[in-house]
């Protein structure tokens, strides 16, 4: 893995920094109240600048989730260069996600990430944005899977079942349980949705 030139570095701040600011902002006020012209100013860059790190108003949220894209995909890859096979490896990386309580599995309640979440799964235009990263997500792991229609098939199942286990992680997160009350229960059912796929799945058991 090449560590990034001070450039890149650069470039990586300044995304995360607009971000950041977008973000803050929608939280206040609602992702629809706060215009791009205002996310510039706040950030102070031109809207054409912000225009080029973030062609829609939409990236300045998705941006926070754009790494975990082809997050599935590179685990398969690594698993495999390590003999392991596909479907264990991707048990294993949510298991241990939950035990982190990355905010990728639903299962953090953090006030910040709390609110983040509120504005991503509040906000129509968002929760259409977040579809597509998804898509993308699974065409990326039926391509580390070999990229046929069984690929694309195991894919789609696999992408459902993580959706699935974040989506209601959070959902009892957001109804105000706490991450350690819902922990042992988000295990169990990780434990079992992946077990539901590796028997209906044995290639890639």
């Amino acid at each position: 893995m090449t560590t990034p030139g001070l450039r890149e570095r650069k470039k990586q701040r300044m995304f995360r920094t607009v971000s950041d600011i977008a973000v803050r902002l929608f939280v206040e006020r609602g992702f629809d109240a706060v215009p791009v012209a205002e996310v510039a100013a706040a950030a102070e860059i031109s809207k054409p600048t912000l225009f080029r790190y973030f062609p829609a108003k939409e990236d300045l949220v998705l941006h926070r989730i754009a790494d975990h894209e082809r997050e599935a995909a590179e685990v398969v890859a690594g698993a495999r260069a390590q003999g392991v096979a596909p479907l264990p490896a991707l048990r294993r990386h949510f298991l241990d996600g939950l035990a982190a309580a990355d905010p990728i599995t639903g299962l953090n309640d953090a006030p910040d990430v709390r609110a983040f979440h509120t504005l991503l799964y509040g906000t129509p235009a968002l929760v259409a944005g977040l579809h597509a990263h998804l898509e993308r997500s699974e065409a990326a792991l039926a391509d580390a899977l070999g990229g046929d229609l069984d690929a694309r098939l195991a894919a789609g199942q696999i992408v459902a079942v993580r959706r699935i286990l974040a989506q209601e992680n959070w959902r009892r997160i957001a109804a105000g349980e706490r991450v350690q009350d819902v922990r042992p229960e988000a295990v169990a059912a990780a434990e079992r949705a992946f077990a539901v796929l590796e028997a209906g799945l044995p290639h890639l058991a």
